[in-house]
């Protein structure tokens, strides 16, 4: 009996979370891990309210180590959802981070899915 209970749970999350996919775009009803990751998701939530972000800026706010924070930002800028600019004030360098158009669709379904997941928990 319980597991019926769980089997439905789990269709009606499957049946929101493609509801909520179909209504953003054509992608699968996976969830982005790339994104998911925490340092991930707290690099490009962070970007998405800010214009852009210095290294040091990111690394304070998300209490991070410098090879942690590399890492995490480099898979971003491989998948394309973060831009990085190198540059120097005056001797210094300076490593700034942007969200691309894509990052930000992409952070946009990754909310969705989780907005989702959890209207169909509270139902439950």
């Amino acid at each position: 009996m319980a597991r019926q209970g769980v089997a439905r749970k789990t269709e009606a999350v499957e049946r929101d979370v493609a509801r909520a996919r179909a209504s953003a775009g054509p992608r699968t009803a996976e969830l982005d891990r790339l994104i998911h990751e925490r340092v991930r998701l707290g690099i490009v939530s962070a970007l998405a309210v800010n214009d852009s972000l210095s290294f040091n800026e990111l690394k304070a706010l998300l209490k991070t180590t410098d090879g942690n924070l590399s890492v995490h930002a480099r898979k971003l800028e491989e998948a394309s959802y973060v831009t990085c600019t190198k540059s120097f004030a005056g001797r210094i360098p300076k490593t700034e981070y942007r969200l691309t158009g894509a990052g930000r669709r992409a952070l946009e379904h990754y909310l969705d899915h989780m907005e989702a997941l959890i209207r169909v928990t509270r139902q439950g």
